[in-house]
């Protein structure tokens, strides 16, 4: 019995080292690639495949060469569009500033040559995003972040039934938040400095541009303020009006009835669209401003927008030179003014210009108002201007002699007034004389007549 179980388990032994010699030396047939799916597809389609396999995988280098390769040898592909887009976003998902730079231009080059393709307004929403992406702190460059705005504001334009543009509006109210921010942060610093021109300037478009901004109203308050102190009550009563009307919830209400009360001026109701807005805002959960949330966030180099409106319509209107206290050619200067229900703007210098409700524009050939803005225009001189010429009233109120575009007086010389005297005559007749010899000095002198400012300091 011994011999025989031996003799089965060598044999058992021999069957099993059999098998497994027949399996390593087991060569595999050779598979029939010519019958394979991915072997019917066209080339470009495989180069496609394979391209954006690479990018998945992180080869972006990779896939963007095999995807110019599909470009530059099958201009007439249908997966050209695909390509190109394709790029792009390769760009944007690797990151950094030069890359971001370049997926910017790949989408905006998607966009001109192919405008009508559905994924335009995704390439569009993506410039406007690596732009948001790139933004910087309210204190610092703000180039990406005014170009942001603009993208946003392109796209919203441009397809407003997209699903993309719940997304797009809240981005560019938090671009919004971080320019008035930074306006806001420089007219504060010259608020408590003393210099109320500085601070008004800046102000004032800030009021006007971001109504959303989370401290448009005290914004208004330093208006109020400002106006107040110079002695300009109907002008602070029109903002502290602004703050009662449309920041009902605002801390300023209260304080704001108080001044109107004391102006003897009417106190306004409260929008019912904006009460609906604060308390929609103030209803939105927020993070808590902490200390521990403060020290973070000075190490990142983004901005902060946690405060940033949630609710309405953000500004649609692309930013234009007239706002602020600008100084332009020929020494002159323009600043926006908002009045009571709406927006005005004051403007001084030899060309005009037309505003909107309630503007008042002024020129060296004369003045017009309009609305019920009530801001006075002052004239200034600097030292080593000419002298300006007379102006269009006397303090009675009477027209008086007024000078032309041309330098030369309205009135007549030989009148019997006499009001002009000789030193004035011969600084005319000089500049007249230099005008009509050459044209680039005509136009130039004048606008050099005075600066014409709106506040009265």
């Amino acid at each position: 019995m011994r011999r025989t179980a031996l003799v089965f388990l060598c044999a058992l032994t021999l069957v099993t080292a059999s098998q497994c010699t027949a399996q390593i030396f087991h060569k595999k047939k050779p598979v029939d690639k010519s019958t394979d799916a991915s072997n019917t597809a066209e080339p470009d389609k495989q180069l496609y495949d394979k391209a954006m396999n690479d990018i998945k995988h992180g080869r972006h280098e990779v896939g963007r060469l095999g995807l110019q390769t599909l470009i530059n040898t099958y201009p007439d592909s249908e997966y050209l569009a695909k390509a190109k887009l394709a790029i792009a976003d390769s760009y944007y998902k690797e990151g950094g500033s030069s890359n971001i730079t370049l997926a910017i231009n790949g989408y905006k080059d998607f966009i001109v040559f192919f405008p009508f393709l559905p994924e335009a307004a995704y390439a569009q929403m993506q410039v406007a995003m690596a732009n948001y992406q790139e933004m910087a702190k309210p204190d610092r460059d703000t180039s990406h972040t005014k170009a942001a705005e603009e993208e946003f504001q392109t796209f919203l334009l441009k397809y407003p039934k997209d699903p993309l543009v719940p997304q797009a509006q809240q981005r560019l109210r938090e671009v919004q938040e971080v320019l008035a921010e930074g306006q806001f942060r420089v007219a504060y610093y010259y608020y408590l400095k003393g210099d109320r021109r500085a601070a008004a300037g800046r102000l004032i478009p800030l009021v006007r541009r971001y109504p959303l901004y989370s401290k448009s109203d005290d914004a208004l308050w330093m208006l109020g303020d400002i106006f107040e102190k110079s002695e300009r009550k109907d002008l602070a009563g029109s903002y502290y009006a602004q703050i009662v009307k449309n920041y009902p919830l605002s801390d300023h209400d209260a304080p704001a009835k108080q001044k109107l009360k004391d102006f003897g001026m009417p106190v306004p109701q409260a929008d019912p669209k904006a009460l609906a807005w604060m308390t929609a805002e103030q209803n939105t959960p927020r993070p808590k401003e902490n200390v521990v949330h403060k020290s973070f966030g000075m190490l990142h180099n983004s901005p902060d927008v946690h405060m940033a409106a949630a609710h309405g319509s953000p500004n649609m209107e692309p930013e234009s030179d007239e706002g602020g206290d600008l100084l332009k050619g020929g020494n002159t200067s323009s600043l926006a003014m908002s009045g009571g229900s709406g927006s005005g703007a004051v403007s001084g210098g030899g060309g005009g210009g037309t505003t909107g409700g309630g503007a008042t524009t002024s020129s060296d050939a004369g003045s017009s108002t309009s609305g019920s803005n009530t801001g006075a225009v002052v004239d200034v001189v600097k030292p080593g201007d000419p002298a300006p010429a007379a102006s269009s009233t006397d303090a009675n109120g009477d027209p008086a002699a007024s000078s032309d575009p041309n330098g030369s007086s309205t009135a007549d010389a030989n009148s019997s007034s006499g009001s002009t005297d000789a030193s004035k005559t011969d600084n005319t007749q000089a500049t007249t004389d230099t005008a009509n010899s050459n044209p680039k000095q005509k136009e130039s002198s004048s606008k050099k007549k005075g600066i014409k400012k709106v506040l009265p300091w």
